[in-house]
């Protein structure tokens, strides 16, 4: 009699262990759900045949025409909660992780791809189902935002960081910008932006109309911040052409770091003559300041030390080239106050202002200023007649070659003594001049 009676407990034990994988045998007939058991990358209970890890049977029958025999186990984020710990931890949720809306990325059962996703490493069409697709249509675009690669800064499920991001804003870009990162530690100068800020405070991280995904074109981005510039370069009569045109401020400045103060891109001077070096700039063509320097013997203050901007301004001015203080674009202007000052800001305010002086001048004749004879008058000379403005040959930059003159080159034949001097240009007869004992004229 105990024979039979263990028979039939060992049926029934068997039974018990193998009810549920025969029952998820039967769900997947080809009468039935015959696409599930067709899923390249099944979910897990899929896969193991657990159909009721997540499914549990409400009526006996199935199935039932016109009416569901089973129902989930849980309601959605709750059920995948039972083994997909973890979720909710952190400060953000993604907002279908905090709906509890799994299935609106995930697919339940399974999918051809990774992640019970139903896209590949291209996530565009699945991100874009639900976020605004105006930013990952723009002319420039993000390399990663280009190719759908959302997961390599954000988060899909949660974190700490805004956005979803995978960390600080730097820290995931720089994550990718190794090389930026590793330049930027050597750098003399870090622009304060790139040195404390976010490096959204400037680009877009996923696309822009304008080139390397800026949030505004240069210069209107920079002026956000440098608004004594912005100021100028609204009301100036002459912007410095390199700010205005494509590129704008990152023509002359690097927009991250550098080795020279201002974030230059190299010392002043070199900048300065990587436009003013050559033979084609501007129409007409601007004088080649680099041809003009080179070989020379004496060379103005600023340019000897490299600070052209003692004298322009970089980035626009109301004056004659850009000229820090007036001077007149005619070759010939009488001295009236102010028209000099470009000059007279440095050298001696009181050069034009006497007829007469022993101090205000070395170039005089006895106690007459032959500066005041020479500027000051219906015919005023300007500066540049005698003297050259960058570098010259001669001392106190008297052209040696002589000052252009419409079709030709006035010859100067300035000589130097101890106590004066002579000169014989085309335009008088050789005269001598001494600060000691007047020469008669």
């Amino acid at each position: 009699m105990k024979t039979p009676f263990l028979a039939l407990a060992a049926l029934a034990w068997f039974s018990l262990c193998c009810a549920e994988p025969a029952q998820a045998a039967s769900c997947v007939t080809t009468e039935c759900h015959s696409a599930i058991g067709a899923i390249k990358l099944p979910h897990a209970p899929v896969k193991e045949g657990d159909c009721s890890a997540c499914h549990t049977q409400k009526v006996k029958e199935h199935p039932v025409k016109g009416a569901k025999s089973f129902e989930l186990a849980g309601k959605a984020g709750a059920l995948c909660a039972n083994c997909h710990d973890g979720m909710g931890k952190k400060k953000y949720q993604h907002a279908p992780v905090q709906e509890g809306a799994c299935v609106s990325c995930h697919k339940p059962h399974g999918t051809g791809e990774r992640y019970l996703l139903e896209v590949g490493e291209d996530r565009t069409v699945l991100c874009l189902s639900c976020h605004d697709p105006a930013p990952f249509k723009q002319n420039f675009m993000h390399g990663p935002a280009a190719v759908g690669s959302c997961n390599a800064c954000h988060e899909p499920h949660e974190a700490t960081e805004k956005a979803l991001l995978k960390g600080p804003v730097r820290d995931v870009c720089l994550k990718c910008h190794a090389d930026f990162a590793a330049t930027m530690a050597a750098a003399a100068v870090v622009h304060p932006p790139v040195r404390d800020d976010a490096c959204t405070a400037c680009h877009n991280p996923h696309g822009s109309s304008v080139s390397m995904f800026l949030n505004k074109k240069m210069p209107d981005l920079c002026v956000g911040c440098h608004k004594d510039i912005g100021k100028k370069l609204a009301g100036v009569k002459f912007p410095h052409k390199p700010v205005m045109a494509q590129g704008g401020c990152a023509n002359c400045h690097s927009a991250h770091f550098g080795k020279s103060k201002g974030l230059l891109a190299a010392d002043q001077m070199t900048v300065c003559l990587s436009c003013h070096g050559k033979d084609d700039l501007g129409t007409p063509p601007l004088k080649n300041i680099k041809t003009q320097l080179a070989g020379k013997k004496f060379l103005h203050g600023p340019v000897r030390t490299g600070d052209c901007k003692a004298c322009h301004d970089p980035h626009g001015s109301d004056n004659f080239r850009l000229l820090r203080g007036s001077y007149p674009s005619a070759l010939y202007m009488p001295y009236k106050e102010g028209l000099y000052d470009a000059c007279l800001g440095c050298h001696e305010k009181n050069l034009l202002r006497f007829a007469d002086t022993t101090i205000y001048t070395g170039f005089r004749n006895g106690n007459r200023n032959l500066h005041y004879v020479h500027v000051v008058g219906r015919k005023g000379r300007t500066c540049r007649i005698c003297h050259e403005p960058h570098a010259s040959n001669g001392e106190k930059l008297i052209s040696k070659e002589g000052t252009q003159f419409g079709a030709w080159k006035i010859p100067i034949n300035f000589v130097i003594t101890p106590t004066g001097g002579s000169c014989a240009p085309g335009c008088h007869r050789k005269f001598k001049y001494d600060r000691v004992k007047a020469e008669a004229l």
